[in-house]
């Protein structure tokens, strides 16, 4: 048992104890849809999910979902937990930012560069509770500065007064600030892609509208991000997306608000047989109704093209 213990220890001591950060993918042709790889990695030591989840770069919402049969706070060591690493694409036009808020991820798709492959980075974000919503729609980041202040507007210093925590009309630049290093200002007035001050909260509705990254993950996508660069904040629960003739489907709980709008089953169908106008093919329905069940964010294979 000693030795079994030691090795358990050593074993968690070359694991990577700071987060990876974001990875750099190489930007897919037009008719390519899914992006990264799947990946599951061993719980370790005193690990809970939500450490895993900032190590490789995802949220607490998508890691929980992704595994609903393992511990959030204490995985088994050595249990295989998977990284939902693997995504398809928003169907949007792929530029500049794409924020799908059913995902809680954020989707960059740098300039191109002479020379050089097209990229494309994602991040898990968190986004606005159900009274402080995210909204929709397409803008611009127009300003971008380091080590913000934060001027707390009316409406949140009142719902902080209300709980006995009152708040300064001006929060400076530092470690209680909760804007974090780096902020980018948005077209919509009053909302940000800013760091935060409570990284676990990340991948989780918990702001008051804003959009809040890992501080590792902006420190990286701040200098890209020239002022000007379209974003598109969008809510598809639903995605669906092709990998050479193979149809894949990627579902997660709608946001909370929609869930008396938004049939999951309905809404896959409609997408499923649009894709079938646009490309004849044969689903696996068996497939496509696991996903629907499970809606737990993981790409799925539901349907192969028709080869003539």
């Amino acid at each position: 048992m000693r030795l079994k213990r030691f090795a358990a220890q050593l074993f968690a001591a070359l694991l990577p104890v700071s987060p990876l950060g974001a990875e750099t993918l190489i930007r897919p042709p037009l008719d390519v849809d899914l992006v990264g790889e799947l990946r599951s990695v061993p719980a370790a030591g005193e690990d809970t999910l939500l450490d895993i989840a900032r190590r490789f770069d995802a949220g607490q919402d998508e890691i929980l979902h992704a595994n609903p049969d393992v511990d959030r706070w204490l995985p088994k060591p050595g249990s295989q937990v998977l990284v939902p690493s693997r995504h398809i694409l928003p169907d949007a036009r792929r530029e500049g930012l794409i924020l799908n808020i059913a995902e809680m991820r954020l989707y960059y798709f740098p300039p191109s560069r002479p020379g050089q492959p097209d990229e494309l980075q994602t991040y898990p974000v968190s986004i606005g509770r159900m009274d402080w919503d995210t909204p929709q729609g397409t803008t611009r980041v127009i300003a971008k500065t380091r080590n913000p202040e934060w001027r707390p507007p009316e409406s949140i210093k009142e719902e902080h007064a209300a709980d006995g925590e009152p708040l300064p009309d001006v929060v400076p630049a530092g470690p209680d600030n909760p804007l974090g290093k780096y902020a980018l200002r948005l077209g919509l007035p009053g909302y940000l892609i800013h760091s935060t001050n409570k990284p676990y909260g990340v991948g989780m509705r918990v702001t008051h509208g804003c959009v809040r990254m890992y501080p590792e993950d902006i420190e990286q996508l701040f200098p890209e991000v020239p002022v000007g660069t379209p974003v598109q904040i969008v809510n598809q629960p639903v995605k669906v997306g092709w990998l050479g003739h193979t149809l894949f489907i990627e579902i997660h709980p709608p946001l909370e608000e929609d869930q008396d709008r938004i049939n999951l089953q309905h809404l896959a169908m409609d997408m499923v047989n649009r894709e079938w106008e646009r490309r004849p093919f044969t689903l696996d329905g068996g497939a496509l109704n696991r996903a629907i069940e499970a809606r737990n964010g993981i790409p799925v294979a539901i349907a192969h093209e028709k080869m003539e």
